[in-house]
């Protein structure tokens, strides 16, 4: 019988040994003649591939596809040791594919590589280049004897990702993210790119994920006051909640105008996948009249051409030109009125929403006496920030539009940090370094969420994130990167009637921003020299010199 277990326990430990040799897999990706320095391609492995690098004559392999949405990084800007993502703008680092600027909340694998001879080999195993590009970055554990607490409030990207930057630097005392809304925190994005989407195809992680890395979740409670000096917060549930540190990052709600009619049934917001879904539901094979021009607005009226009856935009001005300026604006503008969406811009505002004897919309009428007609309004004016809650004083300062003055690490004061919509926090790319702003970009939520995780967990760090959105019309994406309040010049590469162009964004004598449609990766591009401070003259974009190829080529 002792024959038999020994026998049967060489066999396995044999077939237990064979599985796990043959799942190394060590793979000639190259050659030292393939990449010149500062290239990187995409190559295969196995039944994977990954993004082979050369920088400096370091090879290094990271996961091929960003972290993000996807996007194939081989099409992406490799600078200064990172690849940036092409679509959305992250970044990875190149050695250790970690994702040092956001959107995402994941970094990308990284694979050991090394030199035989001429040839460049890989080393990975089969499960690892199957399961694709993706790495969840490694957190500590949850510690009992750690008694410091940091109190998030809000779920937005901001919160979701202050609680794994706090996790992943090291801080092991208790977490809690407190959030209004009863869902675990999601892609606000595609509220209004894709209204009608469901919440748990959005959501950011699962339940699991929370409780596994011993994060709390007060869910559908909100904050009805913070109270800075005394480092508590009360709850609308009654509990009082004492501090160590805490994030505001609760972000903004849609302002709805203050008109008659303005709260009958058929008038919709975009704030959670509720009224995401009852939006889309209600247009369908309606009339629909979006009020106010925003790239929510937008992107909603882009979302519903083909469900709705019509729609109409009305708008205080022309679509986009406030940011893109007019040109550029006008030619994504475009791209609606060539879907069929009707664009009314009028100085006059709204005087009331027009009900019928049932009580269901007919019109919104315009202070002039016009009358747009349809049977569902979405408002898209503005936004309010979500602010009321917080007291002031042990240094916190909430400015008269609700957001909060951080310095440079996010810090309002007495362990407050302020991350996300709320915050007006000093950038680092304006002409002083230090220029004041508050920036509604989820990208610029989520790295200011790392940031002031980074900061409380005692890994101090400035904040650095070059600004970069998105917004989708139509199946096409125009990006923008930087920050630009009312430019001096804009200087346009490309073809604006095709649309495929480059636009670039003049302030006291520097390029400050740029976007683009069909002419990827330079918005990506842009966000890199910015972030090295490396980017051409004015004149050397105007005048397509030598070095600013990339400004005028793609």
């Amino acid at each position: 019988m002792d024959c038999v277990a020994v026998f049967l326990f060489l066999f396995l430990s044999k077939i237990h040994h064979k599985k796990t040799t043959m799942s190394k897999l060590e793979v000639v990706v190259g050659t030292l003649s393939d990449l010149k320095d500062g290239e990187m391609k995409e190559v295969a492995v196995g039944e994977g591939k990954a993004l082979l690098v050369n920088q400096k004559g370091v090879y290094s392999a990271i996961g091929h596809a960003c972290s993000h949405y996807g996007a194939p990084l081989k099409n992406g800007v490799l600078h200064n040791g990172h690849v940036r993502c092409p679509w959305h703008g992250a970044c990875f680092n190149v050695t250790t594919g970690d994702i040092e600027d956001f959107p995402g909340l994941d970094g990308v694998k990284k694979f050991d590589v090394r030199i035989e001879g001429e040839n460049v080999v890989l080393s990975t195993t089969e499960e690892e280049i199957k399961s694709g590009s993706k790495r969840t970055h490694t957190m500590c554990p949850r510690d009992q004897a750690d008694a410091r607490v940091v109190l998030i409030l809000g779920g937005g990207p901001a919160g979701a990702s202050a609680v794994e930057s706090l996790r992943q630097s090291g801080f092991a005392g208790r977490i809690v993210l407190i959030s209004k809304e009863t869902h675990l925190p999601y892609d606000r994005t595609k509220l209004s790119k894709t209204p009608g989407v469901a919440a748990d195809s959005i959501a950011l992680r699962s339940k699991d994920f929370y409780a596994q890395h011993g994060i709390e979740l007060l869910l559908g409670v909100s904050v009805t006051e913070l109270a800075a000096d005394a480092k508590t917060a009360t709850l609308s549930d009654g509990q009082v909640l004492k501090y160590d540190f805490a994030i505001v990052a609760t972000g903004s709600s849609p302002r709805i105008l203050n008109v008659p009619g303005s709260t009958s049934k058929g008038v919709h917001v975009l704030r959670s996948p509720e009224d995401s879904a009852a939006f889309a539901a209600d247009a369908e094979n309606k009339n629909v009249v979006i009020v106010g021009s925003s790239f929510i607005g937008m992107e909603a009226a882009a979302a519903i051409a083909k469900k709705a009856a019509s729609v109409t935009v009305l708008g205080l001005e022309a679509p986009f030109s406030r940011v893109f300026g007019e040109k550029v604006g006008a030619a994504v503008a475009k791209l609606h009125t060539d879907n069929n969406i009707k664009i009314v811009t009028s100085a006059a505002g709204v005087k009331s929403i027009n009900t019928g004897a049932d009580g269901g919309i007919t019109g919104v009428e315009l202070a002039d006496g016009t009358v747009l007609p349809g049977q569902v309004v979405l408002f898209g004016v503005g936004v309010q920030l979500n602010t009321q809650f917080v007291k002031a004083g042990a240094g916190v300062t909430v400015n008269p539009d609700g957001s909060i003055s951080v310095d440079k690490f996010g810090h309002a004061g007495n362990g407050l940090y302020v991350a996300g919509d709320v915050a007006r926090f000093p950038y680092k790319y304006s002409a002083s370094g230090s220029a004041a702003v508050r920036i509604e970009h989820f990208q610029v939520a989520e790295r200011l969420g790392s940031i002031v995780g980074k900061n409380i967990a005692g890994k101090a760090t400035e904040i650095d994130t070059v600004p970069f959105f998105w917004t989708a019309h139509y199946g096409k994406s125009v990006r923008y990167a930087g920050y630009a309040d009312k430019p001096d010049e804009i200087i346009i590469h490309g073809d604006l009637s095709a649309p495929k162009f480059a636009a670039f964004y003049v302030k006291d004598g520097a390029i400050v921003a740029a976007a683009s449609l069909a002419a990827d990766p330079v918005v990506a591009r842009f966000a890199s020299l910015l972030s090295t401070q490396q980017l051409p003259t004015p004149a050397q974009v105007r005048d397509r010199a030598a070095g600013a190829e990339w400004t005028f080529t793609f």
